[in-house]
């Protein structure tokens, strides 16, 4: 089992602090199983960046890969994550 660091734009932390508790506890869960063997329900993303998103609920994750690092960039509600 592969466990991938993971790094959060200044962004991404913002997005989840503003969150209600009960769902940045769910979305954590969610980024936990993410890191440790990217399970989740990920998608690749089109022409878009950052490359991919997982979805947690009603919620995003949109991230990307790089050098086998997880950068988490935005954390949003699915109406409003793409805009």
């Amino acid at each position: 089992m592969a466990n991938y660091p993971l790094r959060f734009q200044s962004r991404a932390e913002k997005d989840l602090a503003g969150l209600p508790r009960k769902d940045q506890i769910h979305i954590i869960k969610g980024i936990t199983a993410l890191q440790n063997n990217l399970f989740g329900d990920i998608k690749k993303l089109k022409s878009t960046h950052p490359e991919y998103r997982l979805r947690v609920g009603d919620y995003r994750i949109l991230f990307e890969i790089v050098d086998s690092i997880i950068i988490i960039h935005r954390v949003g509600h699915r109406r409003e994550i793409y805009r």
